[in-house]
C-alpha cells in the first residue's frame, strides 16, 4: 500500500501522484510528485538533493535550492510533447531525498556526497540527477560516476568557467570543481565543453588555462553569431559518442529568467535557448546530471526554481529517450 495515489501507466512503474485526485499543492513535495525511494523495489533514475553551499564565494543560500526546486516541480506533467516521451512511464524515477553533507568542512562534504551518489548508482544502468546546492557538488558527483563508468565527457552550462584554482587556500569551492575533475582524470581529454560563459575574468590566462585543461568554450556572445543550432552542433561534435555528464548552473540563464542565484551575470541564455540545446542532446548516453546554484532567497515568484525544475525534467526526458 503506497502513501499516495500514484499513477501506474505501465505495470510495475509508479509515476506521479494523480493531480486529478490530489491537488498539486497538497501532499509531500517530492520532485514532480514522484514516489520516494523506499516506495519502490527498484528504480532507473534517482533525483536527489545535495543541500550544500559552503563552497560559495559570493551570495549564499543554495542550500535551500533542493526544497525550492521540489516545490516548483509540482506543476510538471507526465508527457513531454516536445520530445514525444512520457519519462515517468518509460523509466522508474524516484525522489531519493537529500544527501546530508557537513556544512562546516568542505572536504568531508565532498566525501559524503560522493558516497551518497555512489549509493544511488549501484549498477551502470542507474542514473542520478542532483539538485544543488552550490557547484562544489559537481566534483563528488563526477568522482562517483567515474567509479562506475570511467572518464566521461562533460557538458557544462554556466556563466562561469569554474576551472579556477584555490580560493583562500580552499582547493575545492564552487569555482574550482572542473579544474579538479580534469586534474583527477575524471574527464575524457578534449571532450568537454562550457556553454553560456560570459562576464568578467581575473585575467586572459583564465581562458588559456581552461583550454589546457581540455575544455572548449561556447560563449554567450557566440549565440548571436551562430545561433542555437550552431551551439548544438559544437556541443554534439565535441562530446562524440562518449558517456556524458551534464552540469547546469542556473546562472547560465540571464537574470531575467533566473534571478535567484548567487553570482548573477547579465547577457545570459534565455530559458528557451537552453531547453533547445538540452533537447538536441537526446540520443547521447547521459549517465548523470546536476542542476545547481538555485538560491531561493533572491528569487521572485519562484521564477528560478520553476526554471530549474523544468530543466531537471528535460534532463530526465532525454535520459530515457537515448
Amino acid at each position: 500500500m503506497h502513501d499516495q495515489p500514484y499513477v501506474e501507466t505501465v505495470p510495475g512503474v509508479l509515476g506521479q501522484v494523480d493531480a486529478r485526485a490530489v491537488p498539486r499543492y497538497a501532499g509531500i513535495a517530492t520532485f514532480a510528485r514522484l514516489p520516494q525511494r523506499h516506495e519502490v523495489s527498484d528504480y532507473d533514475i534517482a533525483v536527489a538533493g545535495a543541500p550544500f553551499d559552503s563552497g560559495v564565494t559570493y551570495r549564499p543560500g543554495a542550500r535551500f535550492g533542493p526544497a525550492a526546486i521540489r516545490q516548483a516541480s509540482r506543476l510538471l506533467k507526465p508527457y513531454n510533447p516536445a520530445l514525444d516521451v512520457t519519462p515517468f512511464a518509460a523509466a522508474q524515477v524516484v525522489d531519493a531525498g537529500d544527501i546530508a553533507a557537513n556544512p562546516f568542512d568542505i572536504t568531508a562534504a565532498v566525501d559524503e556526497i560522493r558516497a551518497g551518489v555512489l549509493g544511488l548508482i549501484t549498477r551502470p544502468e542507474q542514473r542520478v540527477v542532483l539538485l544543488g546546492g552550490d557547484h562544489t557538488i559537481a566534483l563528488p558527483a563526477l568522482q562517483a560516476v567515474n567509479e562506475v563508468h570511467g572518464p566521461v565527457a562533460l557538458v557544462h552550462f554556466d556563466a562561469h568557467l569554474d576551472t579556477w584554482d584555490t580560493y583562500f587556500g580552499a582547493p575545492c569551492t564552487h569555482g574550482t570543481p572542473f579544474r579538479l575533475a580534469s586534474e583527477q582524470g575524471l574527464l575524457v581529454k578534449d571532450r568537454s565543453a562550457h556553454v553560456g560563459i560570459r562576464g568578467s575574468l581575473y585575467d586572459r590566462s583564465d581562458l588559456l588555462e581552461d583550454a589546457e585543461l581540455g575544455f572548449t568554450v561556447v560563449h554567450c556572445r557566440d549565440i548571436d553569431r551562430i545561433g542555437v543550432d550552431g551551439v548544438i552542433e559544437r556541443v554534439l561534435n565535441r562530446v562524440g559518442d562518449h558517456p556524458v555528464y551534464v552540469s547546469i548552473d542556473i546562472d547560465v540563464l540571464d537574470p531575467a529568467f533566473a534571478p535567484g542565484t548567487g553570482t548573477p551575470e547579465i547577457g545570459g541564455m534565455t530559458s528557451r535557448e537552453l531547453v533547445a540545446v538540452l533537447r538536441a542532446m537526446r540520443g547521447l548516453r547521459i549517465i548523470g546530471a546536476d542542476v545547481v546554484e538555485v538560491a531561493p532567497a533572491y528569487d521572485h515568484a519562484e521564477v528560478t526554481a520553476v526554471a530549474a525544475a523544468n530543466l531537471a525534467y528535460e534532463l530526465i526526458s532525454i535520459m530515457v529517450d537515448e
